[in-house]
């Protein structure tokens, strides 16, 4: 099965799984597992950050974030499409009693003047303007992604206005791949940011909170009565130095992966439009001829594992257990449909 339903779908390469049974280690709640230790170390110098801190997931880490820099009768103004508003089941409302401001913003993305007309007058009927969250990349906008030119008025604003800015940077390498932007560069505009290692990055399980060290700390009780405090946790933080040190560089191969998919959904007749491609995301809408249930047994009847959207939206995603040659089967099972 050629599967596309999403990068978070990938196998431990033979050098991670052998990296990961060599892992030493310990026990993390005791801040005594060196593995993990290295990980976090590994990740403070590439971002210039001050501390890090493991975590299972990406869905953790951000409402770890958002617990930590908001309370109660506070809001977070974010993109409609973000993670943190369709997937996270509304976990700012019952870990943080937050409030959230979804806006619709062109191709996915806030800029600094819709930030700050947004930001919440002081009145006993508001909620307090306190966080401002941005996906990098956009997953339900297509893997689209912000460059650091457009993050620093944002960051700006959240600066100048007393708000806090935090990065869900769930596919933040794929990003940086096409920006060419550092870590480093990064790191400079946001207090948080939150950096999945099992996506793209090909590691099975775990993300990445960074911050201000004393922001981790607080962070570090948070993931504790979350259920998120891992004992012998090194083998799964080896995966992912591993993943940190192999698996950046060949991200370029899924976008390339994705844009041969996207031509090949050009040719093909039940496809009405195809969002631009940025990444290694495929969003691309039906004909009503063609709905999506139809589209999917389809394509698994040659194989071919893929994700709906919407009744007639359809996502593919390309990652490293895709090969070029998967990729070639999949154009003409699209152009000959």
């Amino acid at each position: 099965m050629i599967n596309l339903i999403s990068d978070t779908v990938t196998r431990p390469t033979p050098g991670m799984l052998e990296a990961m049974f060599k892992a030493k280690v310990g026990d993390d709640v005791f801040k005594d597992d060196p593995t993990v230790n290295e990980l976090q170390k590994k990740v403070v110098d590439m971002f210039g950050m001050e501390d890090s801190l493991f975590c299972p997931s990406g869905t953790m880490t951000n409402q770890i974030a958002i617990k930590v820099h908001t309370q109660p009768l506070d809001e977070i103004i974010c993109e409609e499409n973000s993670h943190i508003f369709q997937y996270e089941l509304g976990g700012y409302g019952f870990h943080s009693g937050a409030a959230i401001l979804p806006l619709k913003c062109e191709n996915g993305k806030l800029t600094a003047e819709i930030v700050k007309n947004n930001i919440r007058p002081q009145a006993d009927w508001l909620p307090n303007s306190k966080l401002v969250v941005i996906e990098n990349t956009g997953n339900r906008t297509g893997g689209n992604y912000y460059t650091k030119e457009e993050i620093q008025p944002i960051y700006e604003t959240c600066r100048d206005n007393g708000l806090r800015l935090h990065l869900d940077g769930a596919r933040l390498f794929n990003a940086l791949t096409e920006t060419n932007d550092t870590p480093r560069e990064v790191g400079l505009q946001f207090d948080s940011i939150s950096l999945c290692l099992s996506k793209g990055l090909g590691a099975p399980i775990g993300s990445m909170l960074i911050g201000k060290a004393e922001f981790i700390q607080k962070a570090r009780k948070v993931r504790k009565v979350m259920g998120g405090g891992m004992r012998q946790a090194g083998y799964l933080a080896a995966a992912g130095i591993y993943a940190l040190d192999n698996q950046i560089a060949r991200l370029k191969e899924d976008h390339e992966k994705a844009g041969q998919i996207a031509a090949a959904l050009g040719k093909c007749v039940h496809v009405k439009s195809i969002k631009p491609v940025f990444t290694n995301i495929i969003i691309f809408d039906l004909k009503d001829s063609m709905p999506g249930v139809k589209f999917i047994e389809l394509m698994k009847k040659e194989g071919i594992a893929v994700v709906a959207f919407a009744p007639f939206t359809i996502r593919l995603v390309t990652h490293l257990d895709v090969t070029f040659e998967m990729v070639e089967k999949v154009c003409k099972v699209l152009e000959r449909m």
